[in-house]
C-alpha cells in the first residue's frame, strides 16, 4: 500500500512506520492519522512481523503536535467527535496491537505527538529530544488519551503539573520521570530500538501478545487484571510455544517458536 504522509518498511521481523511530514514537523492531520491507522491495522495481521517501530522521519520532530488549522472553527459536538475517533481508529488500536510498539522519539513529541508516544508499549528518546502536553495553552486539554496514559506512565501530580503549565521536558527528565525507558544519542536511536526489538524477536510472540493484554488490563477499570492474567496463563499451555519453550529449556537449547 502506497501512503501520503507515512512511510513503512518491513525488515525480517520488524515493521518501520515513519511520520513522513518533515516540514509540517510530521504534525498530525486527518490524513496522517486514517494512513497510520491503515498501516498499524496491517501491521497487526502480519504473519512475518514481530515487532513494530514507530519514528518521525528528520531529527527535529517525533510528532510536533496536531495540525490546529483543521480544527480550530470546530463546535463542541464535532471537537468531541475529533477525539473519539482518533482514540477509537489509532491510538486505542496502538495500545492493544498484539505485536509491541517501540515509539523511538526523535526531537519535539508534543501534543497528540506525545500522546501518539504514550499510545506505544514503551518508548526510547534521543538526547535532543522534548516532549510536553500543550493544549491548556490552546484553550484545550489533550484529547488523544493524554489525561489518562500521562498519569499512569508518571504519577498524577507530575503528570497535573506538565498539563497545567502546558511546558516541554528534556530527553533526560522524561527518562527520570519514567516516561521513557531509554535516551541514547540521535545516531543510535534506530539502532537501540533495533537492538530490543530483537531481544524482543526471541521470546514467544504468542506469550507476549497474552502478556500485553493482560498489562494493558490491570490499567482499565472494565477488567480484573488479575482474572486477565490468570486466564491468560492457563491458555499459555494450550500453545505450540509453550511446549517448544519448555522442551527448549530442558534439553538445554535455543527455542524456535512457531507462533502458535
Amino acid at each position: 500500500m502506497s501512503y501520503d504522509n507515512i512511510t513503512v518498511k518491513h525488515e525480517e521481523a520488524i515493521i518501520y512506520i515513519t511520520i513522513d511530514r518533515p516540514k509540517k514537523l510530521n504534525a498530525l492531520n486527518r490524513a496522517t492519522i486514517a494512513e497510520l491507522q491503515d498501516a498499524f491495522e496491517e501491521a497487526n495481521e502480519s504473519k512475518d512481523a514481530r515487532v513494530v517501530i514507530l519514528t518521525g522521519s528528520g531529527e527535529k520532530a517525533f510528532v510536533a503536535g496536531a495540525d490546529i488549522s483543521e480544527f480550530s472553527d470546530y463546535d463542541r459536538q464535532e471537537g468531541s467527535a475529533l477525539a473519539r475517533d482518533g482514540q477509537n481508529n489509532l491510538f486505542d488500536l496502538i495500545e492493544n496491537m498484539h505485536k509491541p510498539v517501540i515509539a523511538a522519539i526523535n526531537g519535539f513529541a508534543l501534543g497528540g505527538g506525545l500522546e501518539l508516544a504514550m499510545a506505544a508499549h514503551f518508548r526510547i528518546a534521543s538526547h535532543n529530544a522534548k516532549m510536553g502536553l500543550p493544549e491548556t495553552s490552546l484553550g484545550l486539554i489533550p484529547g488523544y488519551g493524554g489525561t489518562q496514559r500521562l498519569p499512569q506512565l508518571i504519577g498524577k501530580g507530575r503528570a497535573m503539573e506538565m498539563i497545567m503549565t502546558a511546558g516541554m521536558i528534556p530527553a533526560e527528565k522524561a527518562l527520570e520521570y519514567g516516561l521513557v525507558n531509554h535516551v541514547t544519542s540521535v545516531e543510535e536511536l534506530i539502532p537501540l530500538a533495533e537492538k530490543i526489538a530483537q531481544k524482543i524477536c526471541n521470546n514467544s510472540g504468542v506469550a507476549i501478545k497474552s502478556a500485553i493484554k493482560a498489562i494493558n488490563a490491570g490499567f482499565d477499570p472494565k477488567y480484573d487484571g488479575f482474572a486477565i492474567e490468570i486466564e491468560s496463563f492457563g491458555n499459555c499451555f494450550a500453545t505450540d510455544d509453550f511446549k517448544e519453550g519448555t522442551s527448549a529449556f530442558l534439553e538445554k537449547r535455543k527455542a524456535n517458536f512457531p507462533g502458535e
